[in-house]
């Protein structure tokens, strides 16, 4: 286990919070409420070692059910410094009680089925994960059809979008929605930017044959001219 520089002391939880706790049903926001209720803390290593390996959208899950969280410093077992989390008592006031709305494994089949059972951005029809197209910490659980509020993306391509809202400055400061409907990342058709950046991507995914043997060639012919495939094909459409 991780040894802290400045470990908190055993929290005292009340049985309403331990409660609210019990009820949760998300798994990795589950796994780091009842380590911080074990041991007072978990730390990003914990977290890695249990099967997450992306400890911030873990403990933002646990913000997401409104239960605050403070950032400690401690000991990785290899000695590098590397973060914890535990909760913050102060601020902790009907927790669990605002938040995301958990969506049930019924109510994911029906949404995933509803917006054609594969990922928007690659067309794996594996690990599909219901995904608010604006980010809840921006706008919170928004209203409207399941096009409107969601959007299907398989694990990989969640936790891109993730890393790219989480370094976003609309997402660190602005907080505008309209900025985010406007974001390659929400699934708009007609986005002017990905993550404030003025960039336009086209994500091409070849499958099965011929088309992974079209894929092959390319690759092949922009190694002779000492090229990446994707600047290859780019120097393709520019003629």
């Amino acid at each position: 286990m991780s040894v802290a520089e400045s470990l908190p002391g055993r929290q005292i939880i009340s049985a309403a919070t331990r409660a609210l706790i019990e009820g949760v049903t998300n798994k990795r926001a589950r796994f780091v409420l009842d380590s911080i209720v074990k041991n007072g803390m978990v730390s990003t290593e914990e977290i890695n070692n249990a099967g997450y390996d992306h400890p911030p959208r873990a403990a933002q899950d646990v913000k997401d059910l409104g239960f605050p969280l403070k950032r400690l410093k401690v000991k990785h077992s290899n000695g590098r410094s590397i973060a914890a989390y535990t909760l913050d008592l102060e601020k902790l006031q009907n927790p669990g009680m605002v938040g995301r709305k958990a969506i049930s494994k019924k109510e994911h089949k029906q949404i995933v089925e509803r917006l054609g059972s594969q990922c928007r951005i690659c067309s794996s029809t594996l690990n599909l994960q219901v995904d608010h197209r604006i980010p809840y910490q921006i706008a919170g659980e928004s209203k409207g059809t399941d096009e409107e509020m969601f959007q299907i993306l398989c694990g990989s391509c969640n936790r891109k979008k993730s890393w790219a809202c989480e370094h976003c400055p609309n997402f660190l400061k602005t907080k505008d929605a309209q900025t985010c409907r406007s974001c390659y990342w929400s699934g708009s058709d007609s986005y002017t930017h990905v993550a404030a950046v003025a960039e336009r991507r086209t994500d091409l995914i070849w499958v099965g044959k011929p088309e992974t043997d079209v894929a092959d060639r390319l690759s092949r012919e922009a190694k002779t001219v000492g090229k990446r495939p994707t600047e290859y094909i780019k120097d393709i459409l520019k003629r």
